[in-house]
């Protein structure tokens, strides 16, 4: 286990390094963005001294890893805050939105992709099949406008953007206690806030589950249909138990391992997935916060948020481990 934090470990500081160096090769002065639009030579010489980006890139590099260890990742040249608070706002409406859609994946792929190995060759398994190329290929900006158009603005079922209702801000005002809006509507009870985020939440949240219930569905597929023709598989047929039982619980049992990895894979890729759906939802996320930062040349935010995502998929792919070795006896973390 020691061994493979380390390499997670090694993994994020190159993450940290490529990044690093590509924003400072990036053309764009961060001690004018800093100063502003109007300040002069010696206020820029004096942001640029208190930023120390007068000091050797190598120096700026350690001060930033030092900074990172004690939990400093830089002050954010857009908003003048610690980039660090700033992705602690920004981060947990994105986290909500990942987990609300890898909820529906894992629900909807994984019976569709029993069903599609328990008949396979046949009119539900093609339909299946069909459907997990169209959910992992087709764009998720036009996969959202089609759904926006047709449940919001035909349908007038779910809303088209936001996270909640503005009016519910004067009528319904959340507490904020933990940062995640449905949490925090839980715990203090605030049912009409509640129903309207979950109801904001759908159409977005069906759009980030469309690759990994794609890519799921065509795992376990594949997995269950390795996994029945192996010898214990074909002596729990012959012992009487049901194909449905064979299939759902033996069969199954032994396909968690890599949909587990993949899970751990496309939580990653679905928080960086999410940007655009979230520009197009108005959905406030570290989408629209990264694209601020992009904008204005930010780069201890693009840092920050880089730095953030990494350390998202080493935690997903260490807690995969663990999890692969709690299903699996043979497997030992080393």
């Amino acid at each position: 286990m020691a061994r493979r934090v380390a390499l997670a470990m090694l993994v994020v500081a190159g993450v940290i390094i490529a990044t690093f160096v590509i924003a400072r090769v990036i053309p764009g002065d961060p001690a004018a963005t800093w100063a502003g639009p109007h300040a002069s030579a010696a206020q820029v010489a004096a942001a640029r001294r208190f930023l120390g980006l007068d000091r050797p890139p190598l120096v700026q590099l350690a001060a930033y890893f030092g900074g990172i260890l004690t939990g400093s990742w830089g002050l954010s040249l857009h908003t003048h805050q610690p980039v660090l608070s700033d992705i602690g706002t920004a981060a947990p409406a994105s986290l909500e939105l990942v987990t609300a859609a890898l909820i529906i994946a894992l629900a909807v792929a994984v019976p569709l992709g029993l069903v599609s190995a328990r008949w396979p060759g046949g009119l539900a398994d093609q339909a299946i099949r069909a459907g997990s190329i169209l959910g992992v290929s087709m764009p998720i900006f036009w996969m959202a406008l089609i759904l926006q158009l047709v449940f919001s603005q035909r349908l007038h079922v779910l809303p088209a953007a936001g996270q909640y209702a503005p009016g519910l801000l004067f009528s319904h005002p959340l507490d904020q206690r933990t940062g995640f809006s449905l949490i925090d509507a839980v715990i203090s009870g605030n049912w009409p806030m509640l129903g309207s985020i979950l109801a904001h939440l759908v159409l977005p949240a069906v759009v980030v589950a469309a690759y990994p219930a794609g890519l799921i569905a065509r795992m376990v597929r594949a997995q269950v249909l390795d996994t029945v023709t192996e010898t214990h598989v074909q002596m729990i047929r012959a012992l009487g138990f049901s194909e449905r039982t064979v299939y759902s619980r033996f069969a199954m049992k032994l396909a968690w391992n890599p949909v587990a990895a993949a899970v751990a894979l496309v939580f990653g890729y679905s928080l960086v997935n999410t940007f655009l759906v979230e520009a197009i939802f108005d959905w406030p996320g570290l989408g629209s916060y990264t694209a601020a930062s992009i904008a204005t040349l930010d780069t201890p935010a693009i840092l920050g948020v880089t730095l953030f995502i990494a350390l998202v998929y080493v935690a997903a792919n260490l807690a995969v481990d663990i999890i692969q070795a709690a299903l699996d006896p043979r497997i030992r973390l080393r």
